[in-house]
């Protein structure tokens, strides 16, 4: 299969009946042909092979010209925030790790604050450049990763005061650290995951699965058949 760097022998097993003495009448025999698939670094004989998912994309229909600028700005968006999503979602992921195997607490929270300075360092002047839109797609794809909220995560790391007023500040650019991510239920969400699969499958972005509990597949047609409506 096109894409896949494993080599393949395949073995093929046939085993045949040998036919009796003249004096008896001939019975047909019936005979077992197998394909069986050795894979490279593999000592054992697989029947099958155990394959990615792959999804088809359907050509993009839009019903007027502003649906499909509207696309395509929000494509633009999406392709430029989503790094920094999936960095969140490894950053937090370390973290937990990490502060899972630290036992006393000081030392914890400690630990805790080196990983915000860091976070910070790391992030700040490059989220200050985005735009209120993106920052609004950014938050909704780190709870597409993390399955937490902005909100959470800072009040997580930080206090509930300090997440108070991140979200009271954001809320002057009207963008919602509370925001969380329904491609089941919100045609945009549906189209950022969209976005974001053809980005994978065209190798423009890494692929990070999300850790919330849909299928892109089952997305597709419902939306497909609810006319790609968006709910309100």
């Amino acid at each position: 299969m096109a894409g896949m760097k494993k080599n393949l022998f395949f073995l093929f097993f046939i085993t045949l009946g040998f036919g009796g003495f003249a004096q008896i009448e001939e019975e047909p025999l019936d005979s077992i042909s197998e394909n069986l698939v050795m894979v490279e670094g593999d000592s054992i004989f697989h029947s099958s092979i155990a394959l990615d998912e792959v999804y088809l994309f359907g050509r993009l229909k839009f019903d007027s010209y502003k649906d499909k600028l509207r696309y395509y700005i929000l494509r633009r968006k999406t392709l430029k925030v989503y790094p920094y999503a999936k960095l969140a979602a490894e950053r937090l992921v370390e973290l937990n790790d990490s502060i899972a195997k630290i036992k006393k607490r000081r030392h914890q929270k400690r630990y805790t604050k080196e990983v915000q300075r860091f976070i910070e360092d790391e992030f700040s002047e490059e989220l200050k450049k985005l735009t209120r839109t993106e920052g609004q797609i950014l938050v909704k794809l780190i709870y597409r990763q993390t399955g937490t909220t902005a909100f959470d995560l800072v009040k997580d790391l930080r206090s509930g005061w300090r997440a108070f007023w991140y979200n009271t500040t954001a809320k002057i650019f009207k963008i919602s650290l509370k925001e969380e991510f329904h491609p089941d239920r919100t045609h945009e969400d549906y189209l950022i995951e969209d976005i974001l699969q053809r980005a994978f499958t065209a190798e423009r972005l890494e692929r990070q699965e999300s850790v919330l509990d849909y299928d892109y597949a089952q997305l597709s047609n419902k939306w497909k058949n609810n006319g790609n409506k968006p709910n309100k």
